[in-house]
């Protein structure tokens, strides 16, 4: 019997900064659970920080105003099942509800971690901060950067596809792959310039990544459904 999904829930994912770099596979694939082959492109791994809103996250049958609204920040790469299609792994996710945090970990498995977490605005740009709420020196994320307008969406075969039309996550839990999909309209994207990046989420699951300015993604934002998927 083929895989099926189970309709989990709604959310809206809202105002998302997408920050990007490329890395060899080797700064990756010690972190990465050996079940799950890297997704590379022209030969090199990528990895993502994406800092946005969530908002009016609520299980089936309720309301949308009994949702639950938080920020969120996570850090991923890019893998595949042997011959299927295009997924995520999560190093790390950050989010300001301590409900959302053990929600997601008891559910899914996912890393999740309670942080203070703020988006403002500063002298016309935009500022997002995350800190782990785990004492001195905790690693956190912050950046300042400026949104333009409206640009295409992400051409099919392009980059900016294989980087932010992703629409499966893999879970490893007991040596065992479990997969979590999305379904949501392509992202809208618009013009987005960097000011200022600083952010130590990446150093802090053992991945390096090179000291360069990063290829930025913004998008409005989309509401999803999320799915479980379950086997025979």
């Amino acid at each position: 019997m083929a895989d099926a999904t189970v309709f989990e829930g709604k959310q809206s994912w809202r105002r998302l900064l997408f920050l990007h770099w490329a890395v060899p596979p080797e700064a990756v694939r010690g972190v990465v659970p050996r079940e799950l082959p890297l997704d590379l492109r022209d030969g090199s791994a990528w990895v993502t920080v994406i800092a946005f809103d969530i908002r009016s996250a609520r299980p089936p049958l309720v309301p949308p105003g009994l949702g639950i609204d938080f920020l969120e920040t996570n850090v991923r790469t890019y893998v595949r099942l042997a011959g299927g299609e295009p997924a995520i792994w999560f190093f790390s996710l950050e989010a300001s509800s301590a409900l959302a945090v053990a929600a997601a970990r008891l559910a899914y498995g996912l890393p999740y971690r309670f942080a203070r977490m703020e988006r403002g605005s500063e002298e016309g740009a935009e500022v997002y901060r995350t800190v782990r709420r785990q004492g001195p020196g905790a690693p956190g994320l912050e950046v300042r950067y400026r949104v333009g307008s409206s640009r295409e969406p992400a051409a099919p075969g392009s980059l900016d596809e294989f980087l932010i039309e992703r629409y499966a996550l893999h879970v490893v839990r007991r040596r065992a792959v479990r997969t979590v999909r999305v379904r949501h309209r392509p992202y809208p994207l618009r013009e987005v310039e960097v000011d200022s990046v600083s952010e130590d989420l990446l150093a802090a699951e053992e991945v390096d990544r090179p000291d360069t300015a990063p290829l930025a993604h913004f998008s409005d934002g989309v509401d999803v459904d999320v799915l479980r998927v379950v086997g025979d």
